[in-house]
C-alpha cells in the first residue's frame, strides 16, 4: 500500500548530457511506479542531443552531498554499453543495486512502428531472488519527447536472457 507521499523525479544534466535523476518523497515500490519513472527517463532520452549513446543508469540509495529536503536517492548514469568507458560485466554485483535502467537515444532505437521516428527506448530491470520466490521484474518503454508513448510492456517473472536489454543488465549484475 502507498503512503500519502508521492514519488518525485527530477532529471539533471551536466555539460549538455543527461546524467541522472534525483528521487524525492519516497522510492517507487511497485513495478508500475518504476515503469512511470522509466517512461519519464525515456522521454528525457528522446530530447535531441541529451543522451549521446546507450547508457546504463544505476539506482543508488545513497544521498547526494547537501540533499534537498525529502530526497531519498539517485538514479545515476554509470556509463555506456560499448566504446570507450564501456561498463564491465559484474560491475554491479556487490553490492547489487535495487534496479538498473538502460536508455537508448533515438539514433540507437528501432521504432516499434514505422511512423514513430525520433523515439527513444529504455528498460528497467528490478532484480529479484528467484530461489526465494522473488521474481525478476522489468519494463520496456518507447517514447517521443512530445510525450507520446509508442510502446510499453511490463513483466514479472522475467527470464533476463529472453531480451537483449535485460540480458545486458543481468550481465552487469552477475558476479
Amino acid at each position: 500500500m502507498h503512503d500519502a507521499c508521492s514519488v518525485e523525479i527530477s532529471a539533471f544534466e551536466s555539460a549538455g548530457s543527461l546524467r541522472g535523476f534525483l528521487v524525492s518523497g519516497r522510492w517507487p515500490d511497485t513495478t508500475i511506479e518504476w515503469t512511470k519513472v522509466l517512461t519519464l527517463a525515456v522521454r528525457m532520452a528522446s530530447v535531441p542531443g541529451l543522451l549521446p549513446t546507450t547508457t546504463v543508469f544505476r539506482v543508488r540509495e545513497e544521498l547526494p552531498d547537501d540533499p534537498a529536503p525529502g530526497t531519498v536517492g539517485l538514479v545515476l548514469a554509470e556509463g555506456p554499453l560499448t566504446g570507450a568507458g564501456a561498463l564491465e560485466p559484474g560491475m554491479f554485483a556487490d553490492p547489487q543495486p535495487p534496479g538498473l535502467l538502460v536508455l537508448h537515444p533515438p539514433s540507437e532505437t528501432r521504432p516499434s512502428l514505422p511512423e514513430c521516428e525520433g523515439v527513444a527506448s529504455g528498460c528497467v530491470l528490478l532484480p529479484g531472488l528467484p530461489h526465494l520466490g522473488l521474481d525478476h521484474r522489468a519494463a520496456w518503454v518507447q517514447a517521443h519527447h512530445s510525450g507520446t508513448v509508442t510502446s510499453l510492456v511490463t513483466r514479472s517473472g522475467v527470464d533476463p536472457n529472453a531480451d537483449p536489454d535485460t540480458a545486458v543488465l543481468a550481465m552487469l549484475l552477475a558476479a
